[in-house]
C-alpha cells in the first residue's frame, strides 16, 4: 500500500549522492537491511517508482535514505537535485525479510559493499552498535575514492568503538584513487583481496553482499568458491534508479 511521506530534511553526502530523511506518519518500523520503494508522478500523470534501501535503524517515523543521481535515472535526479524539505513522496515499504540483520544474531558477521550498496549495510552497523552486540562485524567497502565515500566520519568512529561493545572493523578498497596511507594501492575487489580480508569460511559467517549486479556476482562466485555455504551469503543488486 502507497502512503505518503514528508521530506524532513536533505542534505549533500558525495557529489552524487544526498542524503534523506523522510518522515512517515504510521511508519510500522523496519529490520536493518529493508528496502522500501518510492514513486513519483508527473504533471501527465506518468509514474515511476524505484527502490531504495534504508540506511539506519527504525526510529519511529523517521526514515533514512541515501540516494545516488544516476544521470538516465527515471527517480533518482529528483530525489539528488530537486527535492527539498517539506516535499512530499509516496513511499512503500519496509520490504524483504532474508537480507536482514538482527541484534539477536550471534554469528560473526561479514558485510561487503560495492558503491552506494554500503547503504542497507550500514543499516545493519548502526543496528550492531546501538544493540551493543557483541557478534564479531567487519565490513569491506568497495569505492571509486575516499570523495565517493558514503558515511567516512561514523565508519571511522564505528571502527574505533571496541568490538565486544557494538564496534565494526571497516577495511575500505579504492578502485580508482587511493590516499595517502591507504592498506593497499587503489584496484578492484578480487577472490585473491577477499581471500585476504574477509572472515574466512572456517568461522561461518553470515555474508552480506550489496552493490551492483557484476559485483555482487563476483563476490558471491569468489566466497562460495572458498567454502563459504552458500545458504550463509546473502545478497542484494540494484540496477537502475
Amino acid at each position: 500500500m502507497w502512503t505518503e511521506a514528508v521530506a524532513e530534511s536533505v542534505a549533500p553526502l558525495t557529489p552524487t549522492s544526498r542524503l534523506l530523511v523522510l518522515r512517515v506518519p504510521g511508519w510500522p518500523g523496519h529490520l536493518a537491511g529493508q528496502h522500501l520503494d518510492v514513486r513519483l508522478t508527473a504533471p501527465d500523470g506518468y509514474q515511476a517508482s524505484r527502490s531504495y534501501s534504508i540506511g539506519a535503524p527504525a526510529d519511529g517515523e523517521r526514515v533514512e535514505l541515501a540516494v545516488e543521481r544516476l544521470d538516465d535515472g527515471e527517480v533518482s535526479p529528483y530525489l539528488v537535485d530537486g527535492l527539498e524539505a517539506g516535499d512530499r513522496l509516496e513511499i512503500r515499504g519496509p520490504i524483504g525479510g532474508w537480507f536482514v540483520w538482527r541484534p539477536e544474531q550471534a554469528e560473526p558477521v561479514q558485510l561487503i559493499a560495492g558503491g552506494s550498496g554500503v547503504v542497507p549495510l550500514m543499516a545493519m552497523a548502526r543496528e550492531h552498535a546501538r544493540s551493543g552486540s557483541a557478534a564479531r562485524m567487519q565490513l569491506l567497502y568497495s569505492v571509486r575514492s575516499p570523495v565517493f565515500a558514503y558515511y567516512r566520519e561514523e565508519l571511522a568512529a564505528l571502527a574505533e568503538r571496541p568490538a565486544a561493545t557494538g564496534g565494526v572493523a571497516v577495511d575500505h578498497v579504492f578502485t580508482r584513487v587511493a590516499p595517502a596511507g591507504a592498506a593497499r594501492p587503489a584496484g578492484r575487489v578480487t577472490p585473491e583481496l577477499l581471500a585476504e580480508a574477509a572472515l574466512p569460511a572456517s568461522l561461518e559467517p553470515t555474508v552480506y553482499v550489496c552493490g551492483p549486479t557484476s559485483f555482487v556476482e563476483a563476490v558471491a562466485t569468489a566466497l562460495v568458491e572458498q567454502g563459504h555455504a552458500p545458504e550463509r551469503v546473502r545478497t542484494e543488486r540494484f540496477g537502475g534508479a
